[in-house]
């Protein structure tokens, strides 16, 4: 759906929302809400690719080599997670990560 449908539908496209509650892109709330996001985006799909494993989060912490609480803390976003040890979880996960610059 497109704005003008929106607004004619009387409906706020999320993005204005966003602008509202967190400023316009490029200031430092925005920023900061943005880099939350990707923290949460991050843990939720390490959460699941864990549970899809069937490991624990101490089974994780084990095969990765840190401990329970960091991985607790990164599934709930409240850590910022170094590359090398994203690398680290998702090889104990048996899989392989890639990243792409666009």
């Amino acid at each position: 759906m497109n704005k003008e449908e929106m607004k004619r539908l009387h409906l706020t496209p999320i993005e204005d929302l966003i602008d509202e509650d967190f400023g316009k892109i490029g200031t430092p709330e925005r920023a900061h809400f943005d880099s939350e996001c990707d923290a949460f985006i991050i843990g939720e799909i390490i959460k699941d690719m864990r549970c899809k494993a069937g490991l624990t989060q101490e089974e994780l912490a084990l095969k990765v080599g840190t401990k329970k609480s960091y991985i607790s803390r990164i599934e709930n976003g409240k850590s910022d997670i170094m590359l090398n040890t994203l690398f680290r979880i998702c090889s104990g996960l048996g899989k392989h990560m890639s990243i792409e610059f666009a």
